[in-house]
């Protein structure tokens, strides 16, 4: 038996790291003596070795989690099955059962209770468990995109802070370049430079959809929000990439996207524009293709097109 500060040097985990997956993972039940403190045998030792192990292979924390459980209910079997992407199949598709829209509203009401009260580990259980039940690309579209609708109108409305607002979409933000991250970058095929135009913040939407698309085997050049027109030119130029992808969040991001448009169509007459967003039918620049509202379904229509 040991110590939380044993069983952190034979494990390599912190021990802070230890308590965390404890409490949001429940990777481990350690003892407790009569003094409260906690005591690892052999196997919990194991459980966080296996975890570890995972993280460093590119798996979300959630779902390396998810997999040792697994692996621990898998009776009598010495070897695991051949695990699951750490983010879940490549991509859900139509045929994908969606997510209970109950279980759905049951965690975004869970989501903007903790932006309300500013818990960010609250708000890590909520997307951690949500990322745990199915692909990424399923996620986003039946849950996440929609969750964030719901935080955007509750901060709208007063019910939650600012600061709460940017609480969940800081956490959104940083699970989504974990996901980028870990989708293998991919090189020698079409490049596609994705971004926001200038003046343009609301970057969660795109980003998402670039985790998407890489996810694909597509080499994406994402770029992020702001970027102003004659930077576009100039990443198109440096990757030899004739497609684009913009987004339009709201109404008063049309004029930067139809700039842009032009900027591109002066500079690029060749390139293809992709455009997504909420606001995306409001760009009646000519030559768009316009992606529709779901991730998903538009990374595989970006994807098909760099092959014709």
């Amino acid at each position: 038996m040991y110590t939380i500060k044993r069983a952190a040097e034979l494990t390599g985990v912190p021990a802070a790291t230890l308590r965390a997956w404890e409490r949001r993972y429940d990777i481990v039940e350690p003892r407790r003596t009569d003094a409260g403190y906690r005591i690892y045998d052999e196997e919990s030792l194991d459980r966080i070795r296996e975890m570890a192990a995972l993280l460093d292979d590119g798996w979300s924390a959630s779902n390396a989690a998810a997999e040792v459980a697994r692996r621990r209910l898998s009776a009598g079997s010495a070897t695991p099955s051949t695990p699951p992407s750490p983010l879940g199949p490549p991509l859900s598709g139509a045929d994908a059962p969606p997510l209970s829209p109950a279980e759905g509203a049951a965690a975004t009401a869970r989501l903007i209770e903790a932006a309300t009260s500013l818990d960010p580990e609250a708000v890590a259980r909520v997307l951690d468990e949500r990322f745990s039940r199915a692909s990424f690309e399923r996620v986003v579209d039946d849950w996440l995109m929609p969750a964030l609708e719901e935080v955007g109108r509750a901060w709208v409305q007063g019910h939650i802070s600012v600061a709460g607002e940017h609480l969940v979409s800081h956490a959104v933000l940083r699970r989504l370049a974990a996901a980028y991250d870990a989708a293998a970058s991919h090189t020698g095929g079409p490049s596609v430079i994705i971004g926001l135009p200038a003046g343009v913040h609301h970057e969660l939407g795109v980003f998402a959809f670039a985790v998407a698309l890489r996810r694909l085997g597509v080499n994406t050049v994402h770029l992020g929000p702001d970027l102003p027109a004659p930077a576009w030119s100039t990443a198109l130029d440096a990757h030899a990439a004739r497609h684009a992808v913009i987004s339009v969040p709201g109404p008063k991001d049309v004029p930067a996207a139809r700039e842009l448009v032009e900027t591109l169509r002066s500079s690029h007459d060749d390139a293809t524009v992709f455009v997504g967003g909420g606001r995306q039918d409001d760009l009646d620049a000519p030559g768009v293709i316009r992606l529709g509202h779901a991730i998903a379904p538009a990374a595989a229509q970006v994807a098909s097109a760099l092959t014709r």
